[in-house]
């Protein structure tokens, strides 16, 4: 291994070796820990540190770097103290997570880092939209994001790097090339030789690098993050080097040919670093065991501080509030001028104060751009505030999710466009399991809208028809909007804009253009989790939402002679229990009306709630009108027989004469 000092001084290839040694020795103690019995889990990097460290000395302390979970030493070298990485690891208090997550699944706006989740390859969008925010706000920032060569094979890793390289976007994607995915080789991973090469694919530049050599690491990564500050655009670098330890401590390493370990140990990064500084005089062999007695001293110290930490104390209050991030919504009143509008254009406008308002708030979805989007809601809106904030996208809907949230991350606010509700499903793992528990994780904000057009009439068939909300309504941290009315629109559309956890929006695509209604001018919110009464009738109580609100009231138009409350729930989650609730006290009869499925909608969840906390004021069961547990046809025959409003008259009429 040779190395290459350049014009770095003793006292600097010094404090490079300390960096790269600390790591190391916190890694053989964890080791004892685990055979001691006081840890239970361990992911080890060892043989692996030079390419975490070289290259978190390569960047600037207030850039963010997001690594994955053998790379201790970007945690290490950019000052985190033992005991607060002991104290996550054991899940205490002191924890960056509370003791919710495990090792480095958590992020610290203090360090500037953003953790991994277990998916491996979520936060590589992250870093795009990290970047993002830099390069909208001219700041000179690079973005370094890890991943493993078995993450290579996911799709998050090819949408992140393709967004990153049609954006121009300051990233440095490395990948650590250790030669296993668990137990998997990389010849069973992928065919190419080497994985630098997929780089012209993107069209970007990419480099390959001795992992193992701390030097070349920092050298290198240092010189790329110079000139991506000067000259934004995407890097991709390979790290060559070799796990020495289990995929985790548990799994073991019998697969492992042993002349690789034999190979691979002559080219250990510490040993070698060391024995090249010992030439260069700069390290004797007495101030080696002095530089390692110092740190294994403060190592068992710390270790021993967080372990005589308190553990958390459950408080199921705690845990319920911490799952969004407080806020306190502003109440601002409509104006008195409004005028009529379809709910197309109340979306629109909505869209649109938004971007007056808040000039962090970023655009991003396919088509929105010069084309306005497949509905032309967002027509013009490049002309008024220009390409960088109205983003059109590759059909890549887990790279924009991630995205928004590495936006939120760095200080913007992201709106995202899915074209198609349907569509939703492929970027379904950031939602549930990125923007949803990231502030229960590690207390950041995900200060992300997702729109969702959404919903059948339209013959549209089988995969741009569905109503999926209750995908998304079981999941806690996020919130659930769903306006049937232009007014509401708009005034939702702007809380949830306002607000700084993740919601997701339903828009109804029938009612784009075939519902009119009074929308009033200028910024006004409506509160999330407030529903509508619609009308007061003492017959019965209709339960609904989206398109299911019209169906009620046209029915109940047709046939005066009933006398029903309609509620209008406007929110999913959270949603509004004491209007519920009066309506059942009001009327003993509740008939809960959605165009979702009927197993597993979310009238199920109000049906339930109804039947534990309502009991004594009902006169019936509680009954469900709900389309049929198929998928959606496009025969507009069979469309219509799919869809609820087919049973309303029947379920109606069954209630009232129960």
């Amino acid at each position: 291994m040779q190395f290459h000092r350049k014009q770095k001084t003793d006292s600097e290839l010094l404090s490079i070796y300390k960096h790269l040694l600390f790591p190391r020795l916190i890694e053989e103690k964890m080791l004892i820990l685990l055979r001691q019995g006081r840890i239970g889990k361990w992911f080890s990097g060892i043989g692996q540190e030079a390419i975490a460290v070289g290259s978190t000395l390569a960047m600037q302390n207030d850039e963010y770097i997001l690594p994955m979970h053998r790379n201790l030493g970007v945690f290490t070298t950019r000052g985190i103290p033992l005991k607060r990485l002991m104290a996550q690891w054991q899940g205490k208090l002191s924890g960056f997570t509370k003791g919710r997550d495990r090792s480095f699944h958590f992020g610290t706006q203090e360090y500037k880092i953003v953790g991994m989740i277990s998916h491996l390859g979520p936060q590589m969008a992250l870093a795009d939209g990290i970047a993002l925010a830099d390069l909208i706000a001219e700041q000179p920032k690079a973005t370094l994001v890890f991943t493993g060569e078995g993450a290579t094979s996911e799709g998050d890793f090819h949408e992140a790097i393709n967004v990153a390289a049609v954006w121009n976007l300051p990233v440095i994607f490395l990948i650590e090339n250790n030669g296993y995915g668990l137990s998997t080789p990389i010849n069973e991973q992928y065919r190419c030789k080497d994985l630098v090469d997929r780089a012209l694919g993107y069209g970007i530049e990419g480099v390959q690098l001795d992992g193992n050599n701390i030097l070349e690491v920092y050298d290198k990564l240092t010189e790329l993050a110079d000139d991506i500050r000067k000259n934004p655009r995407t890097v991709l670098v390979e790290c060559l080097t070799f796990r020495m330890r289990g995929h985790e401590e548990a799994s073991g390493t019998k697969y492992v040919p042993q002349e690789l370990f034999d190979e691979w140990s002559k080219k250990d990064p510490l040993r070698n670093f060391e024995e090249y500084l010992l030439e260069q005089n700069i390290l004797t062999e007495n101030s080696i065991t002095d530089i390692r007695s110092a740190f294994k001293k403060q190592i068992d110290g710390e270790v021993e501080a967080a372990f005589n930490e308190q553990e958390p104390e459950a408080n199921a209050q705690h845990e319920l509030s911490d799952m969004y991030y407080p806020y306190e919504a502003a109440s601002y009143p409509p104006s008195s001028s409004s005028s009529e509008k379809r709910y197309l254009d109340a979306i629109s406008d909505g869209l649109r104060e938004g971007m007056q308002r808040h000039s962090n708030l970023v655009l991003m979805g396919q088509d929105i751009a010069e084309y306005g989007g497949a509905f032309k809601i967002t027509d013009g809106f490049v002309a008024e505030f220009g390409k960088a904030r109205v983003r059109n996208t590759p059909i890549c809907e887990s790279a924009i999710v991630g995205a928004g949230l590495g936006l939120s991350i760095n200080g913007y606010k992201a709106v995202v466009e899915m074209q198609f509700a349907d569509f939703v499903s492929v970027g379904f793992n950031q939602i549930v399991n990125n923007l949803a528990k990231t502030h229960y994780r590690w207390a950041e904000k995900a200060d992300v809208v997702i729109r969702m057009p959404t919903g059948a009439g339209t013959g549209a068939g089988p995969f741009h028809s569905q109503s999926n909300e209750a995908w998304f309504t079981k999941t806690p941290g996020l919130k659930i909007v769903y306006p049937a009315f232009p007014y509401d629109a708009k005034g939702v559309l702007l809380a949830a804009i306002e607000d700084p956890n993740p919601i997701i929006y339903f828009e109804h695509k029938y009612l784009y253009r075939s519902l009119i209604g009074p929308v009033p001018e200028g910024f006004y919110t409506i509160e999330i989790g407030k529903a509508n009464v619609l009308k007061e009738g003492q017959q019965l109580a209709i339960i609904t939402y989206g398109l299911g609100v019209h169906w009620a009231l046209d029915y109940l138009s047709a046939n005066p002679q009933i006398a029903a409350t309609v509620v209008d729930l406007v929110s999913l989650q959270p949603w509004d229990k004491a209007a519920v609730a009066a309506a059942v006290k009001a009327t003993g009869r509740v008939l809960i009306l959605h165009e979702d499925t009927l197993t597993g909608g979310f009238g199920a969840e109000i049906s339930a709630w109804v039947s534990e906390h309502c009991f004594e004021y009902l006169d019936a069961p509680v009954m469900r009108c709900a389309s049929l547990d198929t998928a959606i046809p496009m025969n507009k025959i069979l469309e219509e027989d799919f869809l609820a409003k087919a049973r309303l008259a029947e379920m109606i009429e069954k209630l009232l004469s129960y």
